[in-house]
C-alpha cells in the first residue's frame, strides 16, 4: 500500500513528551492541561482556552529517580512519567488534572506536585474522586468533583470559560474527532483492510496528545487518504488479533506485534479507540456537565470497577470486538506492577478463552517494549498458533462436507 502522507509527521510529533503543535498552541495564549486517565474526562480538558495532553513518557530509559520515590514495585507508568516530570519534560504544563483512581498514580501525581518542581507561575495539581458505580447517586457525586476540583480551579486560576455553553462547544469539537478515528478504526474489519493496527495506533494517540484544532485538517485529509487506498492483493499478515488491557501508549507494541505477523485490528486499552473515541450525545433538557460526567462512567471499562455489571461489561466487550473485527485471537496485556490489570488479566484471559472461545496470550510487558526479545518470540509463537489453529478448522470443515 501506499503510505499515507501525514504518518510521518505524525510520529515525529509522537516522538518526545512535548512536541511542535503544543509550543504552537501554548505561543497562541493556549493553556496544557495535562491528564493520565479516562475518569478525567477529556473533553472537558479543552474548555475555552484550554487544550488536553495524555501524558505519555516515549524512550524512557533508567528510572532510578522515580524508583528511589516510588520503589520499584510500582506501576512502570507511573514511574515514567515522574522521572519524565523531573527531567523537566512536562515543564510546559499549566496544570495537572489528576484523579483518585490507583494507589500508584496517586503517588506519582503527590511526587510530581512536590519534587519535580514544574515551572509554571500558575501551575496548579488537582485531584477528583472517582466513584465506582455509574448510579444516579455516583454520578452526582462525579459532578460536584469535576466541577469543584478541576473546572472551578481553571476559572479561578486562569479564567476559563466553564458554562454549558462552553462545554457543548467543546463537546461538538471533541465528537467531531471522534467519528474521525471511529470510522478509520472501522475500516480493520474489511478482510484486507486500507489501514494497519500500527497506522491506526499512531493516527488515534496523536489525538490524545496534540491541540486537537492543530490536526483536524490533517485527519480528514488521512481519512479521505485511507478512503480511496488501494490495497495490495495478498494482506501482508497471517492473523488478525485484539489486544485488551493496560494503557499502551507505545507505538513500539504494535509494531512489534505487527512485525510478528498479526494485525491489530482492535483495541480495548487506556490510549485507545474502545473506550475513549465514542460519540458523546447531548440532549438539551440536561446540563452538559452532567450529561458528560455520565458518559464517562457508563463507557468505562476499567477494571478499577468491581461491580458485577462492570464486569460483565468489560468481558462482553472483549468478545464482541474480536467477533466484530473478526479477530481470531485476543492478546490480554498488562503494564507490569498495574495492581488493577494484574487481577483482572489472570481471570478475565481465562475465562475468554474457556467460555467465550477465544484463543488468547497473556502477558506482562515493560512499559517500552522495543527492546524485549522475550515478547517477540512470545508473539511470533501465539501468531503461528492461530495459524495452526485456522488450517485445522478448515480440514475440519472441509471433512464435514
Amino acid at each position: 500500500m501506499k503510505d499515507l502522507k501525514h504518518l510521518i509527521y505524525f510520529e515525529k510529533l509522537l516522538e518526545n513528551s512535548s512536541n511542535e503543535l503544543i509550543d504552537q498552541a501554548r505561543a497562541e495564549g493556549k493553556l496544557a492541561i495535562g491528564y493520565t486517565c479516562f475518569h478525567m474526562p477529556e473533553v472537558l480538558l479543552n474548555l475555552g482556552n484550554c487544550f488536553s495532553v495524555r501524558l505519555r513518557a516515549p524512550k524512557t530509559g533508567s528510572m532510578d529517580i522515580a524508583t528511589y520515590y516510588m520503589s520499584n514495585y510500582t506501576c512502570e507508568y507511573c514511574r515514567a512519567l515522574l522521572e519524565r516530570s523531573i527531567e523537566g519534560g512536562f515543564n510546559y504544563l499549566d496544570a495537572l488534572a489528576g484523579v483518585d483512581a490507583c494507589a500508584e498514580m496517586n503517588r506519582c501525581m503527590e511526587n510530581i506536585e512536590l519534587v519535580a518542581g514544574l515551572p509554571g507561575e500558575k501551575f496548579f495539581v488537582t485531584h477528583a474522586d472517582i466513584p465506582y458505580k455509574a448510579e444516579d447517586f455516583t454520578i452526582t457525586h462525579y459532578v460536584r468533583q469535576i466541577r469543584n476540583r478541576v473546572l472551578e480551579r481553571l476559572h479561578e486560576v486562569y479564567g476559563v470559560d466553564i458554562s454549558d455553553e462552553s462545554i457543548r462547544k467543546a463537546v461538538a469539537e471533541h465528537n467531531e474527532v471522534c467519528r474521525i478515528i471511529t470510522e478509520l478504526g472501522q475500516f480493520r474489519k474489511l478482510d484486507n483492510p486500507p489501514i494497519t493496527g500500527y497506522e491506526f495506533h499512531v493516527l488515534n494517540m496523536i489525538t490524545y496528545c496534540c491541540p486537537k484544532y492543530l490536526i483536524l485538517d490533517k485527519l480528514r485529509k488521512t481519512l479521505e487518504e485511507v478512503k480511496n487506498r488501494k490495497v495490495d492483493a495478498k494482506p501482508w499478515f497471517r492473523a488478525r488479533v485484539a489486544i485488551v488491557g493496560s494503557e499502551v501508549d507505545d507505538l513500539d507494541m504494535t509494531r512489534l506485534i505487527e512485525d510478528s505477523g498479526a494485525m491489530v485490528v482492535a483495541d480495548r486499552f487506556c490510549f485507545g479507540s474502545t473506550p475513549g473515541r465514542e460519540v458523546i450525545e447531548l440532549n438539551d433538557t440536561e446540563d452538559a456537565l452532567t450529561q458528560v460526567c455520565r458518559h464517562y462512567l457508563q463507557v468505562s471499562e476499567c477494571p478499577r470497577f468491581m461491580s458485577d455489571e462492570k464486569i460483565r461489561q468489560r468481558r462482553a466487550t472483549a468478545d464482541r470486538l474480536a467477533r466484530e473485527y473478526n479477530a481470531e485471537g485476543i492478546i490480554f496485556e498488562q503494564i507490569k506492577f498495574c495492581d488493577f490489570w494484574a487481577f483482572e488479566r489472570a481471570l478475565a484471559s481465562h475465562i475468554q478463552e474457556t467460555e467465550y472461545g477465544h484463543p488468547v496470550l497473556s502477558i506482562d510487558r515493560p512499559y517500552n517494549a522495543r527492546s524485549s526479545g522475550q515478547l517477540r518470540t512470545r508473539m511470533q509463537a501465539f501468531v503461528e498458533s492461530l495459524e495452526i489453529k485456522r488450517i485445522q478448522k478448515n480440514r475440519e470443515g472441509a471433512a464435514s462436507c
